[in-house]
């Protein structure tokens, strides 16, 4: 950052990283541009679409171990249609195979074990505390299942903290204004996505949410 030749900065990566890199910025008066963490909600309204919101979903959760900035990292689902929805989803996560990534697999491994011993540590403070396994759960080493966990409350570690893993919470909510109300209760902001069949319903959802960008019917 220092160096004459370097005239702006684009970093992506940790929060952490990412205040000292602006911290190092600013006293040399360069500008940078940081992409950090997320912790992106889908909200899956009263007339989604579900099976095209479980497809959306076990790709935004779980597409390359959910080790994506924009993953969607929080599911709030309308209660109205909850039990359906995570049924759907659970079947389809359960199906995704799991192992050696230089086998047939969808899910592999984790950057490092120490990120598996964290999605580990996040699901069982969740468990402890009232949610339930409806899918995965399994480790191995770096490899773990895809895995959704049902009734997370903002008790739990799960609910506020990036898993950057394949460990998924579903939060049910009771109408559009707690949807929004949850969607927003984060301290990142990067991404999100609303799912609902009246598109301008859906829309007026989408910009209520404080988020740089946010899809309609897609993750």
């Amino acid at each position: 950052i220092a160096h004459p030749a370097v005239r702006r900065i684009n970093f992506t990566g940790s929060t952490k990283v990412g205040r000292i890199i602006a911290e190092t910025a600013a006293r040399y008066l360069k500008p940078v541009l940081l992409e950090l963490g997320g912790k992106a909600p889908m909200i899956v309204l009263d007339d989604a679409d579900l099976d095209a919101a479980v497809n959306a979903a076990a790709f935004g959760c779980y597409a390359n171990m959910g080790q994506i900035c924009m993953s969607t990292e929080r599911l709030v689902v309308d209660q109205s249609i909850a039990d359906a929805f995570v049924e759907k989803l659970a079947t389809k996560a359960r199906s995704l195979p799991h192992g050696n990534p230089r086998d047939h697999v969808i899910l592999g491994a984790l950057v490092t074990q120490e990120a598996a011993t964290r999605n580990k540590e996040l699901l069982d403070d969740a468990v402890a505390k009232g949610a339930r396994v409806v899918a995965g759960g399994d480790f191995n080493g770096a490899v773990v299942s895809a895995t959704l966990v049902d009734r997370v409350t903002p008790n739990m570690r799960i609910y506020s903290e990036e898993s950057f893993g394949p460990v998924k919470p579903v939060v049910r909510v009771n109408g559009i204004e707690e949807a929004i109300r949850v969607a927003n209760d984060t301290e990142y902001g990067l991404s999100a996505s609303v799912f609902g069949r009246d598109i301008a319903r859906a829309l007026s959802v989408a910009k209520r949410i404080q988020s740089g960008i946010c899809h309609i019917n897609a993750p």
